[in-house]
């Protein structure tokens, strides 16, 4: 059409550094930071229905985030990933209870104890592929809870162990208003650990073994570490809901 401007389309990013950014414009910037804005007066705004769901919401978005990391990212299949959620609930309410720690501490605590037992059944299911992968999966989420139905001082047994409220250096967060700023800082902080490990080298290397693992071994990326390091990263984020449902 005469006359008519052309308008530039297609992805002009020009370095790595623009191609890895969280906010590609200003624009999602802005918009990014003016959401987490309005979630700081949830709390005044949602009805109490509505804000016990936005914490579930939170928590389970948090173990969600896990699961991209071993499924989304790495290309890996697990449908065992609640046994990791539960995991984590028990060991962060056995040591607040057992241990004179703070429930802020024992929470990521029970991340750390859930990701080692995810490096554990990640070796042996991180050489196995589809419906193999899937079994494997699944016979941990098995083994898991025949170990919680069995270990009456870890679980509580028939009378499931209860967890003290949240604390942290003698504060305690009490009621929905207060425990959703809780969910919500451990979200954020998730969110930015999930999304900056696509920026770093092990994170490029879980995506090239998902889009083609014998092209990712030929260029030297060893596949059964990073395999099992998918299934760690994605145990630890899910012990870290499951701490924070466990104390909700």
């Amino acid at each position: 059409m005469a006359g008519a401007s052309l308008i530039p389309s297609g992805d002009f990013r020009t370095s790595y550094a623009a191609d890895t950014t969280i906010f590609p414009t200003r624009t999602s910037r802005n918009a990014a930071i003016a959401g987490v804005i309005l979630l700081c007066f949830a709390p005044q705004i949602f009805s109490a229905y509505w804000l016990s769901i936005s914490i579930q919401i939170g928590i389970f978005a948090i173990a969600a985030l896990g699961l991209n990391i071993l499924v989304g990212f790495t290309g890996q299949i697990s449908i065992g990933h609640a046994a990791f959620f539960l995991l984590g609930a028990f060991t962060s309410a056995y040591i607040s209870n057992n241990a004179p720690i703070p429930v802020f501490f024992a929470i990521p605590l029970a991340g750390v104890v859930t990701a080692l037992v995810g490096l554990i059944f990640g070796v042996p299911a991180a050489r196995l592929k589809g419906l193999y992968l899937v079994i494997a999966t699944l016979a941990a989420q098995y083994i898991l809870l025949d170990f919680f139905s069995r270990a009456d001082w870890f679980s509580g047994g028939s009378v499931p162990a209860s967890a003290n409220p949240f604390s942290i250096f003698g504060h305690t967060f009490r009621g929905d208003r207060q425990y959703f700023y809780v969910v919500l800082a451990y979200l954020l902080i998730s969110y930015i650990l999930v999304t900056n490990l696509m920026r770093t080298r092990d994170g490029r290397a879980l995506v090239a073994i998902r889009d083609h693992y014998l092209s990712a071994e030929i260029m030297g990326i060893n596949l059964t570490k990073y395999r099992t390091l998918s299934f760690g990263l994605a145990a630890f984020f899910a012990g870290i809901a499951g701490a924070l449902y466990a104390h909700y």
